[in-house]
């Protein structure tokens, strides 16, 4: 019986090859497009999980409260880690580990520039990654070793044997390969080319020695025994701080390793999610995107109704049962199903690279994993479930009698009220689309312009490193670069300008409340700051070569708010331990996050703590010719480094890239869906000239001209494309008012997305109508009623 269905199926798809093949191009897309987000979806939600005991991993936070608001922040002190080892029973290991930052080695002739971490023993315990190569009970132990990636190991190495083999870090210190593990993962959070030991990076910097409670510099991490006792830990984690530091407001928590990529937003010490809120946006649109192709099917099975009507009277009349019918139909949707599926594999390994190129990851199907095929088949299954049921009931239904006698012909019309529904459901989800990406690619535009109190453009920074760290040979390289004349101003600053981090909150005032802690950014710069950077002094001097401003500091506008200071010039504020008086006044200019107001900020000289070279190209010369001349200048005086030069508003452009995926993904995927909503309309256009042909034949008969006759067929379509507006718009607004409600500077809603909704839909459905209309209004009526 089975096969006989199935043949039947096979025959009536293969009879009526235009519905099948809109139909199936349909799920496929759908299908397609479905696949292709929640691969992305599950490669977001397997960050961190590639480790053994990746569920009882935690990483440590930091809460410092305010008077106003509560800071967090993963930055802990080095002498942490040592307290919970010694006094927190039922903690399996805990580490220390240093934030990624790029150092230089080299091998022979092959030098390098990769990320690194600084890790203690108990890094590699936690977090397990697979040694290819070494002992990895020895790892970090010895100071004078390192530890590399496959990746890296191959491009010092080559085919040889690395260990034991002996590289150079930033051509000073000799170290010996003691290990080679496996690359890592890019869905992980801590991304590294090299591990070197804690104990090495406590040798090169004296700071990180310090074993005072507010010295917060490092990522520390904990792998309990078990989650019995997290309550237990959890507590007595939360007064580590005040048992060690009685002046201090902080106290610490525990957050999951496996949340720390998709909920790592705070706000006044609570989780408020993060890229989490993306990943439901993105799992919802994946399957609102198959609905609507299952919808299309339902609506194209409805239509032909009308050409079934027998079938289903004859089948009845010879004794098949309601039954067995709704098992026919479902049978002909799942081999739809089936081969939609097929097609959308197809699909889904041509788009792959465009797909990851986008969002600069490494998808990949995975066919011998048994949950990928689950899901496959659990898809499969459900999407022919859900595209067939309605159909098959509805045709099912259909009684013997009545259709025999030929009352079934009013059977197309006695679903259209439903088919107008989904035609309804279809759009308002487009709809919703074209207004949500609109605001959000206005806010992008919004946020990316919104001043930010410097000018970025033809700004760049270059790292001080190797022989640039002499002050005579920066002194050198600043003459000799001016005398280029491919910059038109040169200064030195202790970070990146994009950089967050470094905040203090050891800042003292007169008439400070000695209750109250006030989180301050602090910085070091170089002379010529302000004018480099392309902003201005607004009160008072900048730092000058012809005073001694070892003491002195200038501050921003909002720290002069926050201080509540009148008269700021020559007034005497403690910075930690030392009394500095206030020179200049600084305008504000965002460094952190362009999402928010510029954060109160101290800037002091210290030569001893730039990092960075900034230079502002001159606007007048071409920008290659200028890199090139600062790269033969910089290669001339400090031939062992890269230059390493970065423009500022490349990196500035980094901070928007969640909102440029969000953008750029429901741009295309909401193109799939309307082109699946058009397939739809076509495929429905088709039926409804065909059934009304030769009504449009006698209208044009007695005078009716092809513009008559094309809008009395588009406009029934129109009117639903526009109900499905009007429900669209409240729908939409709400969607984009709670999305735009986590920005505190954010676009206001203007009437342009919803004009933008209804103008292009329209458009679409009546161009999509009109591919059919338009041959039926332009045909012979001679052709539809010769037989009449």
């Amino acid at each position: 019986m089975f096969k006989l269905n199935l043949k039947m199926a096979w025959r009536n798809l293969w009879k009526n090859k235009g519905f099948t093949l809109i139909n199936v191009g349909g799920l496929a897309i759908g299908l397609a497009s479905c696949m292709l987000l929640l691969l992305y979806v599950a490669y977001e939600w397997g960050y961190d999980k590639q480790f053994s005991g990746y569920e009882k991993t935690y990483i440590v936070y930091n809460n410092s409260t305010t008077p106003n608001e509560v800071f967090t922040w993963k930055w802990t002190p080095g002498v942490m880690a040592r307290e919970i080892r010694e006094k927190m029973p039922g903690v399996a290991h805990v580490s220390r580990s240093s934030f990624p930052e790029e150092k230089l080695i080299s091998y022979g002739q092959k030098t390098l520039k990769k990320n690194v971490v600084f890790a203690d023993t108990a890094f590699l315990k936690i977090l397990d990654y697979k040694f290819i190569k070494g002992n990895a009970d020895k790892a970090l132990l010895d100071v004078n070793t390192i530890i590399l990636t496959e990746k890296t190991a191959k491009i010092l190495f080559g085919n040889e044997d690395p260990i034991n083999k002996t590289v150079k870090l930033e051509n000073l210190e000799a170290l010996k390969v003691e290990g080679v593990i496996e690359d890592v993962p890019l869905n992980s959070t801590i991304q590294f080319d090299y591990l070197l030991p804690w104990t090495l990076l406590e040798r090169r910097d004296a700071g990180v020695r310090n074993s005072d409670w507010g010295n917060n510099f490092c990522l520390t991490l904990i792998q309990l025994q078990d989650n019995n006792r997290l309550a237990q830990i959890s507590a007595e984690m939360k007064g580590i701080f005040k048992r060690n530091d009685k002046g201090t407001n902080a106290d610490a928590f525990l957050h999951p390793l496996t949340k720390w990529h998709l909920y790592s937003n705070f706000e006044n010490g609570k989780s408020v999610g993060g890229k989490i809120n993306q990943i439901r946006i993105f799992f919802t649109l994946a399957f609102c995107i198959l609905l609507i192709a299952c919808v299309n099917f339902m609506n194209l099975s409805t239509a032909r109704s009308e050409k079934r009507a027998k079938e289903v009277g004859v089948r009845k009349a010879i004794g098949s049962s309601r039954y067995a019918l709704i098992g026919q139909f479902m049978l002909e949707s799942m081999l739809l199903s089936l081969i939609g599926m097929v097609l959308a594999f197809i699909l889904m390994e041509m788009c792959l690279p465009y797909f990851n190129g986008l969002l600069n990851i490494n998808l990949m199907i995975n066919y011998g994993d048994w949950k990928f095929w689950s899901v496959f088949i659990a898809l499969t299954l459900l999407t022919g479930f859900i595209a067939g049921s309605y159909p098959a009931f509805y045709l099912s239904s259909f009684e013997p009698l009545k259709v025999l006698k030929g009352a079934g012909q009013k059977a197309g019309r006695v679903s259209l009220s439903v088919r107008e529904i989904l035609v309804v459901f279809q759009f308002v989800f487009a709809a919703c689309l074209i207004i949500c990406t609109t605001v959000i690619y206005q806010q992008l535009n919004y946020i990316k312009n919104k001043p930010i109190g410097y000018n970025k453009a033809g700004l760049v920074e270059i790292p001080i490193q190797g022989n640039l760290k002499s002050e005579s040979r920066l002194a050198l390289l600043k003459d000799r670069l001016l005398k280029t004349g491919a910059i038109a101003n040169l200064s030195y600053f202790s970070m990146n300008l994009n950089e967050t981090g470094h905040s203090t909150f050891g800042i003292g005032w007169q008439g400070k409340d000695p209750n109250s802690a006030v989180l301050f950014n602090y910085r070091a710069a170089g002379y010529d700051f302000a004018q480099t950077i392309g902003t201005s002094i607004v009160a008072g001097r900048a730092f000058l070569p012809q005073f001694n401003d070892s003491l002195t500091l200038i501050v921003n506008e909002a720290a002069v708010k926050t201080m509540g200071l009148k008269q700021p010039l020559g007034a005497v504020i403690r910075l930690w331990h030392k009394q500095m008086t206030i020179i200049g006044v600084i305008k504000d200019f965002v460094m952190e996050s362009p999402y928010q107001k510029a954060a109160p900020m101290v800037l002091s000289y210290d030569m001893a703590a730039v990092r960075n070279i900034v230079l502002r190209l001159d606007p007048s010369q071409n920008i290659s010719a200028s890199v090139n001349k600062i790269d033969a200048v910089i290669k001339e005086l400090n031939p062992e480094f890269p230059v390493d030069l970065k423009f500022v508003d490349a990196e500035f452009s980094q901070k928007f890239n969640d909102e440029q995926l969000l953008g750029t993904l429901a741009n295309w995927f909401g193109g799939f869906a309307v082109f699946i909503s058009c397939l739809g309309l076509l495929g429905l256009a088709l039926f409804i000239a065909e059934q009304r042909k030769k009504e449009m034949s006698i209208r044009k008969v007695l005078g009716a001209s092809t513009l008559n006759v094309l809008t009395l067929l588009n406009r029934d379509f129109i009117k639903l494309v526009s109900i499905a507006n009007l429900i669209a718009f409240p729908l939409g607004y709400i969607i984009i008012n709670t999305w735009l409600s986590a920005y505190e500077f954010r676009v206001s809603i203007s009437a342009l997305p919803f004009a933008l909704a209804i103008g292009l839909s329209v458009l679409i459905a009546v161009l999509t109508v009109s591919l059919q209309s338009f041959k039926v209004a332009r045909s012979n009526p001679i052709d539809a009623l010769k037989y009449e």
